[in-house]
């Protein structure tokens, strides 16, 4: 039996613009992403001989195969027609659920990652993440991670250089926000403003912080906003203690703010760690 080891880390969308329905009902997307080090940790055993296991040491995540890990495990055996003579796949949960921060798909992308690498990379990491796209929209994003422009249903990825050194707070409040309905609102709401996707990359590209904050935009926070006004409070609290910048990511309802150093967020963390203990510090990755 061998025992693999992987990261999964979180995402937040820097910018994530949603440009319309698609024939085939999922939306097409323009979105500038960004892993951080807030992660989960993924074991697996392979070669134990006995049936598939998984287990998370969090309360109410499927430990069955509706679990997307399990789901990527599967996946890729029938793709390589590898036989791993069974698995146990162990997931210690830090990033919270329902929070945009892409927790389920980095989990997927990381069994990916470690089962391909065991297995002597018969895939490329191109073609790793075109088959994570077959499971969900994120996982191709999460298997590559860093900083990339992600379009069509989030499948169609380009690297762009690396964020400039930052800190990131990340607050996830009590409340769930379900994605499909957010999808249907917005399908029917007036969009006011959009993010410049284009500005971010020239941002990015200039490794220019400032510039890039102030490109920092979501479609879907407003809509987010208006249902939860718990929402304005986080963020003038992030905006009180020094953010360049503060923005909910992905369909929510986790908000993240860029802070300027460590003491800041250090400040930001403890003013709201009481009301909202799902608050961490990370940086880019």
């Amino acid at each position: 039996m061998t025992t693999l080891f992987e990261p999964a880390y979180a995402k937040v969308n820097l910018t994530l613009d949603v440009l319309g329905k698609r024939d085939d009902g999922y939306h097409d997307i323009k979105t500038v992403m960004q892993t951080i080090s807030l992660r989960d940790d993924i074991e697996i055993d392979v070669g134990t001989g006995k049936p598939w296991v998984l287990t998370c040491d969090k309360e109410g995540v499927p430990c069955d195969e509706t679990n997307l890990a399990w789901k990527a495990a599967k996946l890729y055996c029938e793709v390589t027609g590898v036989d791993l003579g069974g698995i146990e796949i162990r997931i210690t949960k830090r990033i919270p659920s329902q929070a945009g921060l892409g927790g389920g798909s980095a989990d997927a992308a990381a069994v990916l990652r470690a089962l391909n690498e065991h297995c002597g990379a018969p895939l490329s990491i191109g073609a790793l993440a075109e088959l994570g796209g077959q499971i969900g929209s994120d996982i191709p994003f999460c298997v590559i991670g860093g900083t990339c422009m992600c379009e069509g249903r989030g499948e169609r990825l380009r690297k762009l250089p690396n964020m400039p050194e930052c800190i990131f707070v990340v607050c996830k409040p009590d409340f769930g926000v379900s994605t499909p309905e957010l999808y249907k609102k917005i399908d029917s709401a007036a969009i006011p403003k959009r993010p410049d996707n284009n500005a971010m990359e020239g941002a990015l590209l200039a490794g220019d912080l400032a510039k890039i904050c102030e490109n920092v935009y979501n479609v879907f926070d407003p809509l987010v906003t208006e249902e939860h006004l718990e929402m304005n409070y986080i963020k003038s609290i992030m905006n009180s203690y020094g953010a360049i910048a503060y923005q909910m990511t992905g369909s929510g309802s986790a908000i993240f703010a860029i802070m300027p150093d460590f003491e800041f967020a250090a400040v930001v963390c403890n003013m709201l760690r009481e009301n909202y203990p799902n608050i961490f510090i990370s940086m880019p990755v």
